[in-house]
């Protein structure tokens, strides 16, 4: 490692935002966010070279997911690569995992928080905090009604939390508080250090919807 770089570069792609951060210490040096439905490949190259020194950094951090399937994929390939290139090391964190930190933020003192997120063929990524921001129940894909039946806190936050809280009743009628947040690279230093420290492998969320070949064949 070379001591006069910055600390951390951190990169998030896994969702409609692309974000980008670099640290020293707990000081951000410099970011650059995007809310985007595509083009975070087309994007985010441009995005890290616009950071000081190209945004090379002492370590990377990397959104895992679950997300979209090419965002997250985008991700983790720079970052890889990135740590290769620069010989430093890599890690991973889950999305909901800095959507709960992100909301528990904003909203000091509450009990936990409901973290709800778009999934794939139009279910929800579902996941329970307490007022820690640790997780108290495990990631799930779920179609709309299950995640309804499921989420039972107050606070809900993701990009599916005001479409959950208004399923609810809505936040006049008794339906909770919604936070509709995305990811963003400039807030994964409110993550525990626990938390920063996943393998840069991918989080999907829910298993392959194709069947291997073999499988495919035999049915």
């Amino acid at each position: 490692m070379t001591p006069d770089l910055p600390d951390l570069l951190v990169i998030d792609t896994a969702t409609e935002a692309c974000s980008v951060a670099l640290f020293d210490g707990a000081h951000l040096l410099a970011s650059d966010h995007a809310v985007m439905g595509r083009g975070h490949a087309e994007r985010l190259v441009p995005m890290i070279a616009g950071l000081p020194g190209r945004g090379r950094a002492q370590a990377i951090l990397v959104n895992c997911g679950p997300g979209s399937f090419t965002g997250v994929r985008v991700g983790l390939a720079a970052a890889r690569a990135l740590a290769l290139a620069w010989s430093v090391p890599v890690s991973g964190y889950s999305t909901l995992r800095l959507i709960a930190a992100m909301a528990l933020d904003q909203t000091p003192g509450a009990a936990g928080v409901d973290v709800v997120m778009t999934g794939g063929h139009g279910e929800y990524f579902t996941q329970s905090f307490d007022g820690m921001g640790e997780p108290v129940a495990a990631l799930e894909s779920l179609t709309p009604d299950a995640a309804l039946a499921a989420c039972a806190q107050a606070l809900v936050a993701g990009s599916m939390a005001e479409a959950l809280v208004a399923a609810r009743g809505g936040s006049e009628g008794g339906g909770g508080e919604a936070l509709a947040l995305l990811p963003d690279a400039r807030k994964a230093l409110l993550l525990p250090a626990s938390a920063r420290a996943l393998p840069a492998d991918p989080l999907y969320g829910r298993g392959a919807d194709a069947k291997p070949m073999a499988a495919a064949a035999s049915t």
